[in-house]
Parts: structure tokens; C-alpha cells; sequence
């Protein structure tokens, strides 16, 4: 039986992003009664939804009794497996994603989402899904679009890359890792590999051995900000409190990778940055070694074109671009952003005017905000 508590609360958005990073925009005391369940540890909110902490990159249970973060760094999804998609991964004291859920819309989204990663080799179609779920395939897309925030094919992309990432990371050679994964041939996956890898599949096998980053940290105005590079250019601008915190972010994707902390030719993009965050530089213009596919292209052009002290909301971006439907997709690809202030993710607010929420927190997006409309 769904508790009353939860049964008569909106119900969330699971997009796989934050929901304060998503147009999507729940009540204040939505979100506040959430994280009351989590400082609580309410029994009663197991199943409801889980909650993600982006500092270590884990998704955890209301009633998880691991030291509880603060409240700036974290986010709420109403499935493991949007968690999931999002690049958290399951406590392993909880187990979050063997959690009962209680909507019934929900739990039918969950279905479908174990039935695509079931079957990489050949994704189920939208119809034969439906016909498992009871559902028609128009309103199956529909419900699974409005909780995951993208359509049952797009899951089933990101579940076969997610298969053949982790094949390579294991040592499976690199052919029998992408027919392994569902890819009908190479050409297909090398369409790919450059935007979702990064690097070439044998590269990536390897967890980026043959890669060289070289990093700094150094005091800014908004705390500590690590800016990272490769030989072709700046690969991660990041903002935080510890230099371990932001050190293990950059290390966490590519652990055969040799990433250094040298400061060497950093100096430069260094200093327009911190000039940047003093209001001395409203233009950033660094060379940007950044993967992304051609839709989040397309969303950062539109956020590098807002002008200095200006903001957008998700759904301006989505109709500049050409997808005015498209307003939680802006949302992902704002919070996939590892380039900050570069790619000026924190100019997008929601769409009340609301400043919503920040990869890196939401006091550093007020604060920047402040700082380019003179305030």
C-alpha cells in the first residue's frame, strides 16, 4: 500500500538529471519535504525516491544510514535507473536500486527499462514494450519520456554504450566488445565513439592509457577551481571545496589515464578565468577539448551566445535551438557540462525565474549570476 505521505504529493520528475537542473519545476516544499525524509531517514519514503550525491558520485536510499551530505549536493531521482543515467552508481550499504517502487506509472517505467537492458543485442520495439506493459506505444512513450526525460530508444543507446564501456574497461577486445554490446557493425560505433567516448573504442579499452591531463587547483572567488587539460585543449573547469574532492572527479572516468597535476601552459586560461569570475573578463574564449554529442553541441553554442549579465530559461534554449519540446534535454545536456564559465550552463534558469540548481552548487550559480548583472 502507497503511504499517504507520498500518494497525495506531485509526483517528481525523473529526468536523468537533477530535478532542480530540469524545467520541470515542483513546489519548494516538494523538494524541502524530500530532503526532510532524507535527514529523517523516513521508513516511510523507501520506494518514493532515491537521492544522489554529486561530491561522490552515489545514489542512496531516504533511509541510508551513511553520513548525510549537505544539501547543496544533492538531487533527487524517482528511479535507480535515472540515477543511473545520470552517472550515479548504487550505494553498496543501502542497495537503492533493489528499492520496491510505489507509483504504479513509475514501476512500469522500471519495466521498461529492464527490459531494454535485458536485451542490448536487440532492443525491444515501442510496440511489443507497450503490449508487456499494458500500455499503447503513443502513451508508453509518452509516460516513459515524462519520468526518464528521454524516449525508450535513447535508454537503449545509452544502455549499449554503457555495456561496451564497461567490456572495454574489463580487457574484451575491442570486436567482439561491440557486437557483445548490440552494434551491428563498426561503422556504427565509430559514428559514435569520438562524442560518447571521447576517444577511440581501443583507447577507451584501455581506461585512457596513452592520455595525458595535466590539472591545476588554485583559490578563486567561489571557493577552489580545478582547470584541466590535454594537448588539444581545456577538457574540465570545475569548482569546489577540496582539492581531493575535485581531483578524484577528474580521475573517476579514466583510472588508466595519465592525469598529473602540473600547471604547465594552464597559466594563461588560469588567469582569464579568475579575471572572468572577477568581472574583468566577460568573454572566455579557451581552446576546449570536450566531448559531447551533436544535440548537447548545439545546446552549448546557444548557452555561449547568451550575453554577458543576461539569462535564459530551459525552454528559450529549447526554441533557439530549434526543439521547443525539448526543454529536459537542454536540462541534461546543461548538467552533462564539465567545462564551467566556459560553457555558461549557469545563465539557464527555470522558468519562473527561478535560479534552479548548479552542478556546483546553487549559492556559486547565485553568486555568479550577481556578479555579471552588477549586483
Amino acid at each position: 500500500m502507497v503511504s499517504m505521505k507520498y500518494a497525495d504529493a506531485p509526483r517528481m520528475n525523473a529526468v536523468a538529471t537533477p530535478i532542480t537542473d530540469t524545467g520541470y519545476e515542483p513546489p519548494m516544499w516538494d523538494e524541502i519535504r524530500l530532503w526532510q525524509s532524507v535527514l529523517t531517514r523516513d521508513g516511510e519514503a523507501d520506494g518514493a525516491f532515491v537521492y544522489a550525491v554529486r561530491t561522490t558520485g552515489i545514489y542512496c536510499r531516504p533511509t541510508c544510514p551513511s553520513r548525510r551530505p549537505r544539501r547543496e549536493n544533492v538531487t533527487f531521482f524517482a528511479l535507480p535507473e535515472a540515477a543511473e543515467q545520470a552517472g550515479f552508481r548504487a550505494c553498496r550499504r543501502c542497495h537503492p536500486e533493489q528499492a520496491t517502487i510505489r507509483d504504479p506509472q513509475v514501476e512500469v517505467v522500471q519495466r521498461v527499462c529492464r527490459a531494454i537492458a535485458a536485451n542490448p543485442e536487440q532492443p525491444p520495439t515501442l510496440a511489443s514494450l507497450g503490449a508487456e506493459v499494458g500500455l499503447s506505444p503513443f502513451h508508453l512513450q509518452r509516460t516513459f519520456k515524462r519520468v526518464m526525460g528521454i524516449t525508450p530508444r535513447q535508454y537503449a543507446d545509452a544502455c549499449r554504450m554503457e555495456r561496451l564501456k564497461g567490456e572495454l574497461r574489463n580487457g574484451e577486445a575491442v570486436t567482439s566488445a561491440l557486437y557483445g554490446a548490440g552494434y551491428g557493425s563498426p561503422s556504427r560505433l565509430y559514428e559514435r565513439a569520438p562524442a560518447q567516448l571521447g576517444m577511440t573504442p581501443a583507447v577507451y579499452r584501455r581506461g585512457g592509457a596513452g592520455m595525458h591531463i595535466h590539472y591545476t587547483i588554485v583559490p578563486c572567488p567561489l571557493g577552489l577551481l580545478l582547470v584541466a587539460a590535454t594537448e588539444r585543449g581545456i577538457c574540465a573547469i570545475n569548482l569546489g571545496d577540496t582539492d581531493e574532492t575535485l581531483a578524484d572527479g577528474l580521475k573517476r572516468e579514466y583510472p588508466a589515464a595519465e592525469i598529473t597535476r602540473d600547471a604547465s601552459g594552464l597559466d594563461a586560461a588560469v588567469e582569464a578565468i579568475i579575471r572572468h569570475l572577477r568581472g574583468q573578463e566577460p568573454h572566455l574564449d579557451l581552446p576546449l577539448d570536450v566531448q559531447a554529442t551533436a544535440f548537447q553541441w548545439r545546446v552549448w553554442e546557444a548557452l555561449q551566445a547568451i550575453p554577458y549579465g543576461s539569462t535564459r530559461s530551459y525552454g528559450e534554449i529549447a526554441r533557439a535551438i530549434g526543439q521547443p519540446t525539448a526543454a529536459r534535454a537542454v536540462a541534461q545536456a546543461c548538467a552533462t557540462n564539465r567545462v564551467a564559465l566556459a560553457i555558461p550552463c549557469h545563465r539557464v534558469v527555470r522558468e519562473n525565474g527561478d535560479v534552479g540548481g548548479y552542478r556546483w552548487g546553487i549559492e556559486r550559480k547565485r553568486t555568479l549570476l550577481a556578479q555579471e548583472q552588477g549586483g
